[in-house]
């Protein structure tokens, strides 16, 4: 057949995909632990969305390979938040630098060797979820961060197409 698609890669966008707010324009890196709590170097907290960790973990356990694809330019502060907020287990490719998304997603087919068709990509910029569709990846939306509804619903639409 062929043209049979089977869901084998997810891939995240940090900035208000995994987590409310832009690192590099809505704070003030480098970031710290204190008290259990992630804090800027002015002390603002920074949280994930409610249901990140129920979402990555459900993947996680259930096999998917799981990507990040961000164009966050301070690198250093995207991975001590992934690192503070416990979320660098669950992800096999983390592609985190400036630039087009088709070129994470390119760098993400490469190490994967996962055809586009068998790729699904979260994020909240509809520029972005544009030019990895073009790609043939099913690419979805995001309103207010990722939930566990959207996802399920997104998997359900990804199997019937």
């Amino acid at each position: 057949m062929g043209n049979e698609r089977e869901l084998k890669v997810i891939a995240f966008d940090l900035d208000y995909t995994l987590w409310p707010f832009r690192v590099d324009k809505e704070s003030n890196p480098p970031f710290f632990q204190e008290n259990g709590k992630v804090k800027d170097t002015k002390g603002k907290e920074y949280t994930l969305y409610p249901e990140v960790h129920q979402v990555l973990g459900k993947l996680f356990l259930e096999g998917y390979t799981l990507g990040v694809a961000s164009r966050i330019e301070n690198i250093e502060a995207a991975d001590q938040l992934m690192k503070y907020f416990n979320l660098k287990n669950y992800f096999s490719y983390i592609f985190v630098y400036p630039g087009t998304k088709t070129n994470h997603f390119k760098d993400l087919r490469m190490h994967t060797g996962v055809e586009f068709k068998d790729m699904m990509f979260f994020d909240d910029d509809r520029r972005n979820i544009r030019d990895i569709s073009r790609l043939g990846v099913m690419s979805v939306q995001v309103e207010s961060g990722i939930t566990l509804e959207l996802l399920l619903k997104s998997i359900q639409e990804f199997m019937t197409q």
